[in-house]
Formats: C-alpha cells, structure tokens, sequence
C-alpha cells in the first residue's frame, strides 16, 4: 500500500528531475572547488547557513537582504569567474574525435625540442603554443600572419632578441607555424611565483581558456616549462619535453 501511494507520488520524471539537480548542484561546487574560488564557495555556504536561520527564526528584514544578496550573488559569479566559465563551456563543446586542424607530428615536436634547447642554452626567452583540438584566434591578439613550416632555425630567429616579432608568442598549428607576435590572455592564478613573469603567465593563460600547450623558455634562467590545462610543469630538460608532447599529441600513449 505505502509502495503504490509512493509510487503515484514520485515517478521516473521526479527521479530524473532530481538526479539532473544533483549533478548540476555537484558541476557548481566542483568547478567552484578547482577554481581561485573555493574561498569564496565557503563564503556562500556560510551566508546560506545564516540565510536558513533567518527564515527558520522568521527574521524578515534579514530574510529580504538575503534574497537581494543572492540575486546580486549569482551576477557576480558570472563576472569574477567569466575565464574560468567560458573556459568550461570550451571544453563541452570541444571535439573529442573530430581535430579541426592537421594534427602535429613526431618531426615537428622534434624541431621544437631542439630549437628550445638552443634557446635554453643561451638564455633565449621564447613562448610557443602548440594548438591541439581548438581554434584560438579568437583568444589572442595582436598576432602577424606567418603561414611557414615548423624548422629549428625559423623558431630561434623568431625570438632572437632585438627582432621585430621576438616579444610574443608563435602559435603552431598542425605542420606550420600559423602566427607570430601573439598576445596571449594572462592568467590570474596567485599561485604562480613571483619569480615568473609575464611569459609565464601568459602560457598559464592560454592553457586556462583552450586546450593548447604552451612551452616556455625563461630570458633569466634558460628553464623550460609546460603550460597545459592550467598547469605549469617546471624545470623540463629537453628529453622530458620531447616525451611530454609526444603523449599531449598523441603520437604516444600516456602510459608508457
């Protein structure tokens, strides 16, 4: 008797209802976790907490401040994590089967390891950014149009210093090296230390809003770094980067 009045009560659209509920709840505070906004996700809890012993204890005027709050609160979400969020939307819209450009090959992460080690031996500052599955026109600026094979030489001129298209970022797109000079959208992690500047930063970036790689050869130290997914991997000698890409490409699999 009480399974067939529960069931009138709650069907199959209740339960589907609440699960789509609970996963969207779940995404929120995930992402809010991962995110530079897990300070502020308590920050909400505890005014929910505060909110739900207003209206338990039926203090109005605190009530009435709580629901302006949370409509203005929800506007600020919006503004404080817009990178974070349209990254988010990128990467369920990305392809996963379909790569929209030629993909990269062996010989050209060859060419990039070696031209990055000749500039790390000699304290050459570069940032290269390998693009994988998404367009990224639409997230730099500034770029010059180059359209030429991917060789060791054309790289190291590229950035040799007091040269006109030095101070940027070349993006490489399949078997080409696409643009030169790029601006790239700077991350605002806190997390990196102080001791990396702006090309770090950059590559941070770029790798926060697409799925593109960046590597970066520091001016000061002639260290190479990894730029992917919002993470930096530090301190790469030349054999590591070359074993790196190899896997993000997917010329080798991530377990060996």
């Amino acid at each position: 008797m009480v399974f067939e009045v529960f069931r009138e009560l709650f069907g199959l659209r209740d339960l589907i209802d609440i699960l789509a509920v609970a996963v969207l709840i779940y995404g929120i505070i995930y992402f809010l976790t991962i995110s530079r906004g897990y300070p502020i996700l308590r920050g909400f809890v505890a005014i929910g907490v505060m909110w739900f012993l207003a209206e338990v204890l039926q203090l109005r005027t605190l009530s009435w401040i709580f629901e302006k709050f949370w409509t203005l609160g929800l506007f600020s979400i919006v503004v404080l994590f817009q990178s974070e969020i349209r990254r988010s939307l990128a990467k369920i819209g990305e392809k996963t089967k379909v790569i929209k450009f030629a993909s990269v090959e062996e010989r050209t992460i060859e060419r990039i390891v070696r031209a990055c080690r000749f500039m790390s031996d000699r304290q050459i500052g570069a940032l290269i950014v390998i693009e994988r599955s998404q367009d990224i026109e639409d997230i730099i600026e500034g770029c010059v149009y180059i359209d030429a094979t991917v060789t060791v030489e054309l790289l190291i001129t590229v950035f040799y210093p007091m040269t006109p298209l030095h101070d940027g970022a070349v993006v490489i797109r399949g078997e080409r090296i696409a643009f030169a000079s790029c601006v790239l959208p700077l991350s605002k992690t806190a997390e990196l230390p102080k001791k990396y500047g702006t090309r770090h930063r950059a590559a941070l970036g770029i790798s926060e809003e697409s799925d593109a790689v960046a590597v970066v050869v520091s001016e000061e130290t002639g260290e190479i770094s990894l730029a992917v997914e919002g993470r930096l991997e530090r301190n790469l000698d030349p054999e590591i980067l070359r074993d790196r890409l190899e896997k993000l490409m997917g010329l080798k699999d991530e377990a060996t």
